[in-house]
């Protein structure tokens, strides 16, 4: 017979926090949501920190190499979908870590043999008027010139002239070398009054370009997620039957946080998948587990040896799994319930596993709630899908329709509002013991 809840469950759109006394101090600036994203002992640093607490659902319609790098550039983690080919999941994975900050890799190349019919096409197509000239017209080929829309007229030149003809050679170029940091590069680019600076390995060989116009952009972000090596920290989402293979394929990538994406994570699937990565790899890969509902299903995972747990069943705005499987929970009492389970388990091993929110969140204060209730950070799929960095259809109306979602603009400018109005709640003091002092104990 089944076991019955003496209460219900709740959902946070059932809470509000009661504000308290607001001191000159409790201003929005003064707040840090900095976030443990894995595991780490009392007294250590967890090996991946994120500067906001927000995190992108391992959706098709949401996290791709653009979202990871968008997403990144604010301080979050993309999970890429794992609904594709191994192969094609870890290409992404690969793109998001090339995809150094500030330094870009080239997508219009050209050969000296083509025409500058070509050239005004590939313009048309990509938008982008500066083109390296390679041997091969590939992005790492040999690198023997640049051209850019200074190099040519159109209306005084034929369309048959070949770009050997009007490009600057390489022995007129300034160029970068690989070993050159982002701040050499720009010194490099107003030192010679450059718009753009091809980077080149020892075989003159291209590698990347960087241009006058990200200087500022790079200035804008001042919360990037980057690794020791400067690049775009990056997550991707595994399942428990391929993992074998997958795995592997998105470690060689660069990958720097897996994830299991499930409905159910309190399951002997999930232990095994990561008893073979524990097995093969240590501690040196990290995954995150779940999603689970309980403190019994946050025990199961935290010691099969979970990195990071997820929370929430059937609360997702496209979920179907508990009209499917009758299984779930009130997102804010599994919230709830897990971090207590998360705090008991500190007290008890000294270490402290992040829980992640997944699901539930509607509102913008719903944000607010999660953290204060216990989570580390939340997962958002619907939120990230409406940004133009999303790979899904997007619709310029409200209402929207099935199987597409609103435009809402860049993610940039949408997290930015979304985190003000996160900030100024957790500014005030809060007569709520749901909130927490510090979500990093230790």
């Amino acid at each position: 017979m089944a076991y019955y809840y003496d209460q219900p469950s709740h959902t946070f759109s059932e809470y509000l926090l009661v504000p308290g006394y607001s001191s000159s101090e409790c201003i929005p600036t003064s707040v840090s949501l900095k976030t443990p994203l894995v595991k780490f002992k009392k007294g250590e640093k967890p090996a991946i920190e994120m500067n906001i607490p927000m995190v992108s659902a391992i959706m098709q319609a949401v996290s791709d190499d653009r979202m990871a790098v968008a997403l990144a550039k604010e301080g979050g983690v993309s999970f890429i979908f794992g609904s594709q080919s191994i192969e094609s999941q870890a290409a992404m994975v690969a793109r998001v870590k090339n995809h150094k900050a500030g330094f870009v890799v080239s997508d219009s190349n050209i050969t000296p043999d083509m025409t500058l019919a070509q050239v005004l096409e590939l313009v048309e197509e990509t938008g982008h008027s500066t083109m390296p000239v390679t041997e091969d017209g590939t992005a790492n080929g040999r690198l023997v010139g640049m051209v850019t829309s200074r190099d040519y007229r159109v209306s005084r030149m034929a369309p048959e002239t070949k770009v050997a003809d009007f490009m600057t050679p390489y022995d007129k170029l300034i160029v970068g070398h690989e070993s050159d940091t982002l701040s050499d590069c720009n010194d490099l680019i107003w030192e010679h009054k450059l718009n753009q600076l091809p980077i080149i390995d020892e075989n003159q060989h291209l590698l990347y370009l960087v241009f006058r116009k990200d200087y500022a952009t790079h200035k804008e972000n001042p919360d990037e997620l980057l690794d020791c090596h400067k690049r775009y920290i990056v997550g991707a989402g595994i399942n428990t039957r391929d993992y074998a293979e997958r795995v592997p394929a998105l470690v060689e990538a660069g990958v720097d946080v897996l994830c299991i994406d499930s409905s159910e994570g309190f399951s002997e699937w999930q232990k095994r998948t990561i008893s073979w990565i524990r097995a093969k790899y240590g501690d040196s890969v990290k995954v995150g587990a779940g999603n689970v509902v309980d403190r019994e299903g946050f025990r199961f995972l935290a010691e099969s040896g979970a990195d990071f747990i997820k929370v929430g069943i059937g609360g997702g705005s496209i979920c179907i799994t508990r009209e499917t499987k009758g299984i779930g929970r009130g997102q804010a009492t599994a919230v709830i319930e897990v971090a207590k389970a998360r705090d008991e388990y500190f007290e008890e091993t000294g270490i402290y596993i992040p829980i992640c929110s997944d699901g539930g969140i509607v509102y913008d204060y719903h944000i607010t709630l999660a953290l204060a209730m216990g989570a580390d950070f939340v997962m958002l799929g619907r939120y990230f899908s409406r940004f133009e960095e999303s790979p899904t259809t997007k619709l310029s109306f409200e209402e929207g329709v099935d199987s597409y979602v609103p435009y809402a603009g860049t993610l940039k400018e949408n997290v930015t509002l979304t985190l003000y109005k996160v900030n100024r709640p957790c500014a005030t003091a809060v007569r709520s013991r749901f909130l927490r002092c510090s979500r990093t104990p230790g």
